[in-house]
């Protein structure tokens, strides 16, 4: 078994009707408001706006596979669960790469727009994380790695509201890039969890058991 928490009953994670609704209201949210986050990142010249909306739309994106993947065997959920991880792991990398990149270029974002546009980002991840949450320990890996994303998310819209703040009194780029590059950590040690616990799922699945 592992100690991971999310080693609970993964036959419900499969024909719950309240958890498919519920990772709907969650692709719907992500993929909605990821779109219209990356455009306010342009407006505001906010890169961490811009690495906020990858995330949204990269879970948006994750968690439709997650969605999709309720039918499948748990080996199949597990190898989803990993590919997860993957994915979550080359995008921190990538907004870590482009931070320090602006870095060299940087100019101040719109404060005041980025911080509107972080509290908006923020209520919307707290409402998906709301209707995650009594799943979070109910289902394997592909569960887990969903209600991390929107957990994450939560925490990376404070970090964004804060850096808008210091923007504004400031007057400087460094806390929106500095922003960026923690949302990318985050990325990064949640990729860690979901790889870890994916591949303790499949180390304990039978030799013989059906891929899909």
């Amino acid at each position: 078994m592992s100690d991971c928490g999310c080693e609970a009953d993964e036959k419900r994670a499969g024909v719950d009707p309240a958890y498919r609704r519920a990772l709907w209201i969650v692709v719907l949210l992500n993929l909605g408001f990821g779109v219209i986050e990356l455009a306010g990142g342009f407006l505001a010249r906010s890169q961490a706006l811009k690495a906020d909306s990858l995330d949204f739309i990269g879970d948006g994106s994750i968690t439709l596979v997650g969605l999709i993947a309720l039918g499948w065997s748990a080996v199949a959920r597990s190898r989803t669960a990993l590919v997860q991880g993957c994915f979550l792991a080359l995008l921190g990398v990538g907004v870590i790469g482009t931070a320090i990149w602006r870095s060299f270029h940087a100019i101040p974002p719109e404060a005041h727009l980025m911080g509107g546009i972080g509290v908006v980002a923020l209520l919307v991840n707290i409402a998906a994380a709301l209707v995650l949450s009594r799943f979070r320990n109910e289902g394997d890996a592909t569960a887990r790695a969903i209600w991390l994303f929107s957990r994450n998310d939560a925490l990376a819209n404070v970090a964004v509201i804060v850096a808008a703040g210091l923007v504004a009194i400031t007057g400087a780029a460094w806390p929106d890039l500095l922003v960026a590059g923690v949302i990318a950590l985050l990325f990064l040690h949640s990729a860690y969890d979901i790889i870890r616990d994916a591949l303790r799922e499949l180390a304990s699945h039978k030799p013989g058991e059906a891929a899909l």
